[in-house]
């Protein structure tokens, strides 16, 4: 298990989960496109069909991964659509979520105006997304938005997934990472999200009031309650599917245990 791509795709669908709820969506009929077709873009687009997404449109380098191109690795091919759309800009028409981890600035305003009503959009190309928030911002008001920087919000940080996934996996003694114990990691951070925000967290943002919302769809970094929403939610998991060697688990027990040690 490689840290990056499940982070990355954990914490994404964490933020589906709650951009599902504010626009009343339904995942099965979201159209989704995913630029970029490494390890990360591949391990997202997995997850977001554990979570029931039937659309994925994934793009490399090349444009659009179609059944007509002979240059797939088996990974890609998964992924194979039969379409004549070949370009990102073809893509995005009526898609409901981007997910980004190619090339800073290759999506225009345009692009994002030819999106569904309240789509997602997590632009995650580091330092320069492949569209800025502001430039979002200046075409439609009605986007949920992410990118991996801290000078945004719904930052997509892997610190958010790990340690929290290895504590809980590590604390029952998991043999392995099963996907119900990152969609029970996805699903605690989901949760969480809806809290009332601690002020020390607000305090780290310079006072500002943060709440579920557009801009506030997944938790931020500095909130230490993740470790003891994450951790437990991922070793009862382990616990549900077989692979825990730690026997008797006490989640609540479990949970108190690790607020005491983070001082919470």
């Amino acid at each position: 298990m490689h840290d990056d791509q499940h982070g990355t795709a954990m914490i994404t669908s964490a933020g589906i989960i709650n951009a599902l709820e504010i626009s009343g969506k339904n995942i099965e009929d979201m159209k989704i496109v995913v630029s970029g077709a490494g390890a990360a873009g591949i391990a997202c687009a997995n997850m977001y069909k554990l979570l029931g997404a039937k659309h994925i449109v994934m793009i490399d380098s090349k444009g659009i991964i179609h059944s007509g191109r002979d240059d797939l690795n088996k990974y890609k091919q998964e992924f194979a659509l039969e379409t004549t759309d070949r370009t990102l800009a073809d893509a995005l028409k009526g898609a409901d979520m981007f997910l980004g981890l190619s090339a800073p600035g290759i999506v225009s305003q345009e692009m994002v105006l030819s999106m569904n009503s309240h789509p997602i959009i997590f632009a995650l190309a580091n330092p320069t997304p492949e569209i800025t928030p502001e430039e979002v911002k200046a075409v439609r008001d009605d986007v949920m938005m992410g990118t991996g920087r801290s000078d945004y919000p719904n930052q997509v940080n892997n610190v958010l997934g790990f340690p929290f996934i290895f504590r809980g996996a590590l604390d029952v003694r998991a043999t392995k990472v099963t996907e119900g114990m990152k969609m029970a990691a996805a699903k605690a951070l989901a949760a969480l999200a809806k809290e009332e925000v601690p002020q020390y967290v607000k305090d780290a943002y310079n006072g500002k009031d943060l709440k579920f919302g557009l801009e506030y769809i997944i938790p931020t970094p500095f909130d230490k309650r993740v470790l003891i929403w994450v951790a437990p939610a991922v070793a009862q998991a382990a616990v549900d599917d077989g692979v825990a060697r730690v026997k008797d688990f006490d989640v609540e027990a479990y949970k108190k245990e690790l607020a005491v040690k983070i001082g919470l």
